[in-house]
């Protein structure tokens, strides 16, 4: 069984992987007919990274703050290509979003957010930005971590 970090670095490997091919960024991932991207010769499980990945870049498609009008220090910091700042800038930004809109719960926000602010980020200083800053703090947010399981896993995200 692949283990909860496993998958979510699957999945961000796989949004970041034609970020640099198409300005459109990653809306190639899912293909129109459905079909799974999943290697043949592998157990069908429901995991499939690359369809998931054109999920969370829906979920970031949310988000329609305009980070350069935001004032937060750990963004201002991450605009620059500081991402040792990006689990702080996305936390709070996170925060902020979800108390003002009542409808939005912050482990959502925080995905949207975060997926958002680093296609954001590559745009801006590509080579600062790594699937890593993704990785870490998807993984590192247990309550992030505990939404997406409490929802029946990544399979199972905006099903």
């Amino acid at each position: 069984m692949v283990t909860f970090e496993e998958q979510t670095r699957c999945i961000v490997e796989a949004l970041f992987s034609d970020l640099g091919d198409d300005e459109s960024g990653c809306r190639s991932l899912e293909t129109d007919s459905g079909a799974s991207a999943q290697p043949a010769g592998e157990p069908l499980t429901g995991f499939d990274p690359v369809v998931i990945a054109s999920r969370l870049q829906r979920i970031g498609d949310q988000c329609n703050m305009d980070f350069e009008k935001v004032s937060s220090e750990a963004l201002a910091e991450v605009l620059k290509g500081k991402m040792e700042k990006f689990e702080a800038a996305v936390d709070s930004l996170s925060r902020s979003w979800s108390d003002q809109n009542p409808g939005m719960v912050y482990e959502r926000a925080f995905l949207s957010v975060s997926v958002k602010l680093l296609m954001h980020v590559a745009k801006k200083v590509p080579a600062m930005v790594h699937p890593k800053h993704l990785i870490q703090a998807i993984n590192g947010n247990s309550k992030v971590r505990n939404y997406i399981e409490a929802h029946g896993g990544w399979e199972n995200l905006d099903n």
